[in-house]
């Protein structure tokens, strides 16, 4: 399965705008500035690969990686993110990438006013590149924790259309922006984190203008990911 595409495509009945379920995009062929992440985690660690190999993996990088603060800084300010311990492979994941440098230079690709903002991916192939060392692997889901997508939350998309167990995408996350929270999504995407404090950035980025596939007319990079607590 192609891990490298964009997984979120949202259709709202309601309002016709794209907003209901969460599959596969293509991405777009153009190279970016940045250059390429380094990571200041020396450590080497296996390709994982497949929904198993990556349990295993994270089960055993939970007892050591307890952290569960990440600051993402963007064009447009600072974004503190609180990662839920209960989650704990997608916590762990999460953390896992952040330490890899994976999220440096990616973007917020997939913008929708009062929706979301999905982040993680990139039109530049180092992104491709990055996840290729990494590994091939989805995430189980993980909806009965208690939490909803409320305003705010960090969520995780499913891994492709045909993917009846929604299954989530390691390398991508959205933010819930919408105004009272988007309730729909409940039991199908995992809810694995929350926005402590940059919410203003994160409004002020949904208000970005996008194309016709909802990626903004302008690269908003997430320039750095960093473990704060």
């Amino acid at each position: 399965m192609c891990i490298c595409i964009l997984f979120l495509n949202c259709e709202d009945t309601h309002s016709k705008k794209k907003k209901k379920t969460v599959t596969k995009q293509t991405t777009k062929e153009q190279t970016t500035p940045e250059k390429d992440s380094i990571s200041d985690d020396t450590k080497t660690y296996p390709v994982l690969d497949g929904l198993q190999n990556a349990m295993e993996f994270f089960l055993e990088y939970d007892k050591h990686h307890k952290e569960n603060k990440v600051r993402l800084t963007t064009d447009f300010g600072t974004i503190d993110i609180l990662l839920f311990n209960e989650t704990k492979f997608h916590r762990a994941n999460f953390i896992y990438l952040t330490k890899r440098g994976y999220f440096n230079g990616t973007q917020f690709y997939r913008v929708i006013n009062n929706f979301i903002i999905q982040g993680g991916n990139s039109d530049d192939k180092k992104t491709a590149k990055k996840r290729a060392s990494i590994g091939k692997y989805l995430l189980p889901t993980d909806t009965n924790r208690g939490y909803t997508h409320e305003r705010g939350v960090l969520s995780m998309p499913s891994g492709e259309i045909d993917n009846p167990y929604k299954l989530a995408s390691p390398f991508e996350f959205f933010i819930v922006q919408q105004h009272g929270g988007a309730h729909f999504l409940d039991g199908d995407y995992t809810v694995f984190g929350k926005v402590i404090d940059g919410m203003d950035v994160v409004d002020k980025i949904a208000a970005v203008k996008t194309d016709e596939a909802d990626w903004p007319l302008h690269n908003v990079y997430i320039r750095k990911a960093e473990i704060i607590n």
